[in-house]
């Protein structure tokens, strides 16, 4: 009675996600994925919506980049660094 109060509780606190007018042939895929990994779908969903929101967008990398200070030394200068580079080798 307890471990059920408790799997209520759980359940009570958590966000839920409905996802509308998924083609059929969608949900079969994530069902055999699922049952591959021996989840039920909706485990490996939460898995996999885990994983996408803890990596980077490319937006947020670009932004993290653009936030880095450092030199700047310019197309000119990079390319002759470039062609220095490849005539030493």
């Amino acid at each position: 009675m307890i471990d059920f109060a408790r799997r209520c509780y759980h359940n009570a606190i958590m966000p839920n996600v409905l996802v509308r007018d998924l083609p059929e042939e969608i949900h079969a895929a994530l069902l055999r994925r699922a049952e591959r990994r021996g989840q039920s779908l909706q485990k490996y969903l939460a898995g996999e919506l885990r994983l996408l929101a803890e990596r980077p967008s490319l937006d947020e990398v670009l932004d993290l980049i653009d936030a880095r200070r450092g030199g700047r030394i310019g197309l000119h200068q990079a390319v002759q660094d470039l062609d220095e580079e490849r005539d030493q080798r």
